[in-house]
């Protein structure tokens, strides 16, 4: 912690020494990335704003991200407007970069907010990044002239006040009321360790029903050796090429090594099934479709 804290007071220091750009120094910096590729005007550039980075870096700590990671976050966001920024729109550079180094910054915390993803429309966005102030003013001008709000009405008035469907509010309540919790962790004291994951129910199979599948697999393996005893030894063979092995042959590579024609060997694969579909439906009707 103490190491983290002194990179991001380091990297601080270093972009408040970082050069004051003029616009017109500005401009011809941007002209010779975008025109040249020159990576020293990039250079330039990007170490110039950096303080703009680091200083909306910080306005998101209240979420609980690392701050070295945040710089790190709104760094990327800053050469991508680097690198998308067009100097003809005659717009200052920062203006521009505000808003890629926000985006970078909030993508990084939503991601980072819980291992459930917490939103990807830009309603949800806007929902992480707004709701509880919203909620905490709106609270306040009620409380100020003695109303009460219940927690449908405070949700209603949330969703009109950003702009977002009512059952989004809804949702991104659910997802900012708790954080993940290990499923090793103990339910509660008088649980004697108890384990949250102890709770889970097991979708492994049950022995009964192991017992059953080896029984039903049995029983098929011994009605299909039946089966296949009905069958001449080419017919055998064909069946076993075409249906036993990982990799079925094909009706033109089995007539080349039987020296018939492809139309010949699908005769004989057909005659073959039809044979053990009888002994198959003599046993049970209900095993004969694996033929279908």
């Amino acid at each position: 912690m103490a190491l983290d804290t002194a990179r991001d007071m380091s990297l601080s220091r270093t972009a408040m020494k970082a050069e004051l750009l003029d616009a017109e120094t500005e401009l011809r910096l941007a002209y010779a990335w975008r025109d040249d590729r020159c990576e020293q005007s990039l250079h330039r550039l990007i170490t110039a704003y950096m303080r703009l980075a680091i200083s909306m870096a910080s306005k998101f700590k209240r979420y609980g991200a690392p701050m070295n990671d945040l710089i790190q976050e709104a760094g990327l966001g800053l050469m991508k407007a680097a690198d998308k920024f067009d100097p003809d729109r005659g717009v200052r550079f920062s203006t521009y970069a505000v808003w890629w180094i926000k985006a970078s910054i909030q993508d990084y915390v939503m991601r980072n907010w819980s291992m459930v993803r917490t939103g990807s429309t830009s309603s949800q966005k806007s929902l992480f990044f707004n709701m509880r102030r919203v909620q905490a003013r709106l609270e306040r001008e009620s409380a100020a002239v003695g109303e009460t709000l219940d927690r449908h009405q405070l949700r209603q008035m949330i969703s009109t006040e950003i702009g977002v469907p009512l059952h989004d509010v809804e949702m991104m309540e659910g997802r900012l009321s708790g954080s993940d919790y290990s499923l090793n962790a103990t339910q509660s004291a008088e649980d004697e360790g108890r384990e949250w994951i102890d709770a889970l129910e097991d979708d492994s199979a049950q022995a009964a029903e192991t017992v059953e599948q080896d029984h039903d697999t049995k029983q098929l393996r011994e009605w299909l050796l039946s089966a296949m005893g009905d069958l001449n030894q080419r017919e055998r063979f064909i069946v076993r090429e075409r249906k036993l092995r990982d990799q079925p042959r094909t009706l033109e590579s089995l007539g080349q090594e039987l020296s018939l024609s492809k139309e010949r060997v699908r005769q004989l694969e057909a005659a073959a099934f039809g044979k053990m579909r009888k002994s198959l439906e003599g046993q049970s009707r209900e095993v004969h479709h694996f033929l279908m």
